[in-house]
């Protein structure tokens, strides 16, 4: 049997194919623009043009490739490979595993792009070695992925795992979604900038302001850390605030789940134990109905933009 499968991390400004062996390490990747909006059934034939240049490049003929794993935005049928919904791209009643299959001639599995990138750091990153993970993606929203049992959670409906939405604060901030109060208005490196935003305005000698240039609509979720870091105390304020509220999503994610590990994703993973460490000491105070005295770990990362790739080639083990 062949050793080599395919991953797509399908993004709506990229999209990357990663040849895949039995280790899962990635032997060979490409990445193409999505270019779009395009036509669904045009974007199909470049996804299997992708699959079959990466082969190429890598030396492997496409016919040793077991099969292909997408992770796409979108609510997705994993059972059928059908993407309802993607708004994103416009795409209604997606039919793209079967019509993905009719071009390539091999098993394609599609599967939610948060699930795909927590089963990545699951089999490779992270949570290697772990039964149970949730991972959490911090960046304009709040994505998660959870694994049990080695298996990823997606409901009878295909839509479990959504944590971000999730309410922290009744009646709180307006979410997209459209509830009130989500953990990704509170908690997400967007949230982080626009509270960044907000304080600069009423407290303009912060070093904030001048970091991002004297203008506050360039403000991003590493100014304020950074900021933190020279001393600047709106920016202390602004940051402990907001890593409180993305410890209390995660003490609700220990209190409902108890992983082994949680790990934490997104641009923000990289300020480390700046980030970490007060999240494990508010979980820790949150979660005393754990009378074991054995905490989830909580940690960072590994895969960074590795992740949906590998997930994707693995998904056949998912199920």
């Amino acid at each position: 049997m062949s050793k080599y499968t395919i991953g797509i991390d399908l993004g709506g400004t990229t999209m990357t194919a990663g040849l895949v062996d039995e280790s899962y390490q990635i032997v060979g990747k490409v990445t193409w623009a999505t270019r779009l909006p395009r036509p669904a059934e045009d974007l199909e034939q470049a996804l299997a043009d992708l699959c079959r240049t990466v082969a190429k490049n890598a030396g492997v003929s496409f016919a040793d490739v077991r099969y292909v794993g997408i992770g796409t935005p979108g609510s997705v049928n994993f059972t059928t490979g059908f993407v309802g919904y993607n708004t994103n791209f416009g795409y209604y009643d997606w039919n793209l595993g079967p019509d993905l299959e009719a071009l390539l001639g091999c098993k394609v599995y599609v599967e939610n792009d948060a699930n795909a990138a927590a089963f990545g750091e699951y089999i490779a990153g992270g949570a290697k070695g772990c039964k149970d993970a949730v991972v959490i993606t911090l960046g304009t929203g709040i994505g998660s992925g959870i694994i049990l049992g080695g298996k990823i959670l997606r409901g009878f409906n295909f839509a479990a795992g959504e944590m971000g939405h999730t309410v922290i604060v009744k009646g709180g901030r307006p979410c997209n979604c459209g509830r009130r109060g989500c953990w990704e208005r509170y908690a997400s490196s967007r949230a982080l900038s626009e509270d960044a935003r907000e304080a600069v305005c009423k407290n303009p000698e912060s070093l904030m302001l001048k970091l991002a240039g004297g203008d506050a609509n360039r403000m991003n979720a590493k100014i304020p850390f950074d900021a933190m870091a020279a001393g600047d105390e709106t920016a202390r304020a602004v940051v402990n605030n907001w890593i409180e509220y993305v410890a209390c999503g995660i003490a609700n994610v220990v209190n409902t789940f108890e992983p082994e590990v949680i790990c934490i994703g997104g641009g923000v993973s990289n300020q480390g134990e700046t980030l970490l460490a007060p999240i494990r000491a508010y979980v820790e105070e949150e979660t005393k109905n754990i009378t074991t005295g054995k905490m989830p770990a909580i940690r960072a990362c590994e895969l960074t933009n590795d992740a949906g790739v590998i997930g994707a080639a693995a998904l056949a083990t998912s199920i």
